[in-house]
């Protein structure tokens, strides 16, 4: 077996690397994704390695074995859908418990959360998003249950694991782009007053942003403005 080195530490993906990432996961499903590209992606997350032709993907764990295309591109759905699973069943250690003074920021939609540690500059986020077996829908939809008008819960697993993440920091502040019952944020909130009372007290906030037109060095440096309004004055 001969390694292929990671480029980069997993917890610095590149833009090249996180878009590769995201087309993964959108709906529909990614077609066409340059084969280099998703290699180069996949080294930066996990142990990769060439055997007998195939690579062989490791990740706290996990195991994943590909079959590299004949083209330049990856435009096997079933491929896709394996490495899709396997990037959210070996998804990396939740943040360990924050040393004193940690602020995290946690940006939510229907589709994922990314919470970032805002004391970090060009801070990358761990990504948690709803896991659907069959691989579609991943979206979190707002359903109404038609015999009684009340709102059916979302997957409760797509919360306890962003609680998981978020255990540990002093201070949490939300982020969302709606409030009100179809809001994502807002169910966050509810679902951790319900079932993480220790992580919902420690929400400092929670604020409805324009999330699609600020780059995340924007939304770092709302969450830090916002933190800092908070320190006391001497």
């Amino acid at each position: 077996m001969q390694p292929i080195q990671p480029e980069i530490m997993a917890a610095h993906l590149t833009g090249s690397h996180r878009h590769t990432y995201d087309a993964i996961f959108q709906h529909p499903l990614a077609r066409n994704l340059d084969w280099r590209d998703l290699r180069s992606m996949l080294a930066a997350l996990a142990d990769v390695q060439e055997h007998n032709g195939n690579l062989k993907v490791t990740r706290n764990g996990h195991t994943l074995i590909l079959h590299p295309p004949v083209r330049k591109t990856f435009s096997d759905v079933q491929g896709l859908m394996n490495i899709r699973h396997f990037l959210e069943h070996s998804t990396e250690a939740p943040l360990q418990t924050a040393a004193p003074g940690t602020h995290l920021l946690v940006v939510i939609d229907h589709r994922q959360a990314r919470v970032y540690r805002t004391e970090l500059s060009g801070s990358v986020p761990h990504c948690v998003s709803p896991y659907n077996p069959g691989g579609y829908g991943r979206h979190l939809h707002y359903v109404q249950n038609d015999s009684n008008g009340q709102r059916k819960p979302e997957r409760r697993s797509f919360y306890d694991a962003i609680a998981q993440t978020l255990r540990g920091a002093e201070k949490i502040l939300l982020f969302g782009s709606s409030t009100g019952a179809s809001s994502a944020m807002d169910q966050l909130f509810t679902g951790l007053k319900e079932h993480h009372a220790d992580v919902a007290s420690h929400v400092a906030g929670s604020i409805v942003v324009d999330e699609q037109h600020l780059s995340e060095d924007q939304l770092l440096a709302k969450a830090r403005e916002f933190y800092a309004q908070m320190i006391p004055i001497p």
